[in-house]
Formats: structure tokens, C-alpha cells, sequence
């Protein structure tokens, strides 16, 4: 399959990695020194699966020089960068292209696709741990690599097939993918640890070993949990695959000291960052369905007492 990776940081470079040591016929698009760097010499992966491997994709440009039609565009950047995603999949997606955002914000498949509506947008979501070390260098130091995808409730499902086989050309590859057909719980299950955890770690301004101790930042992450968790339910999720809470907890727990997360990263950089999408998209849903979302709403304003981007 011709597969783009629109943004080659942790999550596009492992699965442009995955994918190119199978031998798909894989397009990495970066920008800057790191495009630079895996030109010159390859992406080097630090992977606590593949080990330490060097990928040489069959392709690797920035969003201005690629020109072409692909089987499937992967749509891995941060969720402030959505516009610049959404005018490269207009230019170069066609009929028969499958666009599958896999980022950390709930629902961008939704919003890409009022953008996009003669083009087949799916909603995606992945677990796993990894980022852009240095130039040209990612790295994914714990093996937890999951993707699910799929259509959202009332979309036509075109290319149905075609989604299909990519589950398959994943797998094999080593990547567990689930083609499934409640993306709209899978995809909550997700962001139910990756926004409370962003936003917690942030609004305290802690690393990992903060969450694994009772006291304030544990019981608020709970709380942010459980917010997540009812939206989904007032969404038509009549039922979720876990415990929400005690799986955040255990995947928490399991994670060493001194980690951080990269909306608290960029937010410390005076960077753009997630903010919107990880925390003020939830008090907007919770508006939109009636749901009480108390702490998501004090990290909203306290993000606009900072000023957070």
C-alpha cells in the first residue's frame, strides 16, 4: 500500500517504521533538521521491540514537495497543526484515500471531515510511548504499540475494504491495529488517560512519580477520568472494554519517574500546544451534552489566567 505519515514525530516515526521494515511503500513528511537528518542517513529508532534499527522509507519530503496520491494518509501531528493537515489531504487525497488521524485529541476525524466532506475521513487513536529524541533519532523505550480506527456512527462506509486490508498489512508489520466498529468508545477509552494526565500534569506542574502516591494530584486525575468517562456515556457508550480508573492508575503506575508530557513540555517552552484540544474540547463537549465536567472547567480557566496556547 502507498501510506503517507504526515508528521514524523514519536507516533508517525514508529509507525513509519514498523511499516517500512515490512516493506510498504511508506512517505515520511518532516520539516527542518530532522528532515534533513533522515535524508542524509535514515531514521534511527530506539524501539524496545525492533531494537535499534535504522529505516530507509521509499519516500521522505516535506508537505510542499510531495506530490502524488496515496492509498492511506496517517494524520500525526499535534492538533494545532490541523489546518496545515487539513489543506495537504485536500491537495493530494482522492476518492480512494483513507485519511486516519491518530492524534491525541478526541474526535479530529469528525472535525477534519466537515472540512473535508467528499473524502473519507475515519476517527483513530494510538497508545504508545515514544518521541523525537534528536534529529533523525525516535525513540520508544516500552512496547505498548496499539492502533484503533474506524467509522463513526452513521458514516457511509466507504473503502470499507480498503480499511480492511490495512488491518491486516499492520498487524503483520508487528503493529496491533483493530479495525473496529465502536471507535467512538475506543477512541474515549484513550483519551479518558492521555487528557486527564496531560492536563493534571500541567495544572500541578508534576512529572509521572506525582500521580503514583494518594494525595491531590492522584484524586484529580481520578475526577478527570471520571469527566471523560460520562461524556462518553452521554454519547451513546453504553458500556466501556475496562475500568477506566484502574486502568489509568496501573498504566500510571507502571511508568518510571520524571516523565512529562508534551503539552506541559511545549506550554514550559512558551510553545503552542494542545491546551485546546486536551482540555477546553472537553468543557465544550461537556456543554454540548450536558454533562458536568467540574475540574476540566478549573483547568480551562486556569489556563486562561496563564494564557495558555
Amino acid at each position: 500500500m502507498k501510506i503517507v505519515i504526515l508528521g514524523t514525530g514519536g507516533t508517525g516515526g514508529v509507525l513509519g517504521a514498523f511499516l517500512s521494515r515490512q516493506g510498504q511503500d511508506v512517505t515520511l513528511i518532516a520539516r527542518g533538521e530532522h528532515l534533513r537528518m533522515i535524508r542524509e542517513k535514515g531514521l534511527k529508532v530506539e524501539s524496545a521491540t525492533l531494537g535499534n534499527v535504522t529505516i530507509h522509507p521509499a519516500g521522505v519530503c516535506t508537505t510542499e514537495e510531495y506530490d502524488d496520491t496515496p492509498d492511506v494518509i496517517f494524520v500525526c501531528f499535534k492538533y494545532y497543526s490541523l489546518k496545515t493537515a487539513v489543506e495537504f489531504v485536500r491537495r493530494h487525497a482522492g476518492k480512494g484515500t483513507l485519511v486516519i488521524p491518530i492524534l491525541n485529541v478526541f474526535g479530529t476525524g469528525a472535525v477534519m471531515q466537515e472540512q473535508l466532506p467528499d473524502l473519507t475521513v475515519l476517527d483513530g487513536c494510538i497508545y504508545v510511548f515514544a518521541s523525537k529524541k534528536a534529529p533523525g533519532v525516535i525513540s520508544q523505550p516500552q512496547k505498548i504499540l496499539r492502533v484503533f480506527y474506524g467509522y463513526r456512527p452513521g458514516q457511509a462506509h466507504d473503502l470499507e475494504a480498503k480499511a480492511r486490508e490495512l488491518e491486516s498489512v499492520m498487524n503483520e508489520a508487528g503493529i496491533e491495529t483493530h479495525f473496529t466498529p465502536d471507535i467512538v468508545r475506543d477512541a474515549i477509552e484513550k483519551f479518558a488517560f492521555v487528557s486527564p494526565m496531560g492536563a493534571v500534569c500541567l495544572y500541578f506542574d508534576v512529572k509521572s512519580e506525582a500521580f503514583q502516591q494518594e494525595g491531590e494530584v492522584r484524586a484529580f486525575f481520578c475526577q478527570l477520568i471520571r469527566e471523560v468517562e460520562a461524556i462518553g456515556h452521554a454519547m451513546g457508550v453504553r458500556a466501556y472494554t475496562k475500568d477506566l480508573v484502574a486502568f489509568g492508575l496501573k498504566l500510571i503506575d507502571s511508568y518510571p519517574p520524571g516523565l512529562t508530557t508534551s503539552m506541559q513540555r511545549d506550554v514550559a517552552a512558551g510553545h503552542v500546544s494542545e491546551f485546546s484540544g486536551l482540555v477546553d474540547r472537553v468543557v465544550t463537549l461537556g456543554k454540548q451534552y450536558g454533562v458536568a465536567v467540574p475540574g476540566y472547567e478549573k483547568v480551562s480557566c486556569w489556563g486562561r489566567e496563564h494564557d495558555v496556547k
